[in-house]
């Protein structure tokens, strides 16, 4: 299958639109949601049909965009590896619980303000929310990087998103 990437203030709903995706991915990437470019106006315009994925950034959006603060997590963590509990639905099926991840982030998505339409899927062991997941929609939001080194299950989980988004 093709994989096209986008910037997200370099593409339009519009492009988009034409694209037809079958899933969508919103990557990492520096800054908060407001300075995100189309990323929050993406979740808002697509969760109903087309599967969402948020990491980090893409996380931070997705909770921004149903209400939920995204705030200084306690500790800033670039480069670092913690150990993620789950609860081994969709994309954490078939995972180690916990499993070690790399996490580079200093924001997180608040959990007292995690709209009800949303469950947490995975935490830190302080409790940060490290995974959500909307309740109705195939919309799922990561705040760790499968992506890096410091992820060895991150392959799985990106296979676990796009098995169940067919």
């Amino acid at each position: 299958e093709n994989v096209e990437v986008y910037r997200n203030d370099k593409i339009t709903m519009e492009d988009i639109k034409r694209l037809k995706p079958r899933a969508i991915f919103l990557s990492p990437g520096p800054r908060t949601p407001r300075e995100a470019g189309i990323t929050v106006d993406v979740v808002r315009e697509f969760y109903k049909d087309v599967p969402i994925m948020g990491i980090c950034l893409g996380h931070q959006s997705i909770g921004h965009s149903f209400g939920a603060q995204v705030v200084r997590a306690s500790r800033i963590m670039h480069g670092k590896i913690s150990p993620i509990k789950h609860d081994g639905k969709t994309i954490f099926a078939g995972l180690p619980n916990p499993f070690p991840a790399g996490r580079y982030h200093s924001l997180i998505v608040e959990r007292e303000t995690l709209p009800a339409c949303f469950e947490i899927s995975a935490e830190t062991e302080e409790g940060e929310i490290m995974g959500l997941r909307h309740r109705e929609y195939p919309v799922e939001g990561i705040q760790f990087h499968p992506e890096s080194v410091l992820t060895p299950q991150g392959k799985r989980i990106i296979k676990n998103f796009l098995k169940y988004t067919k």
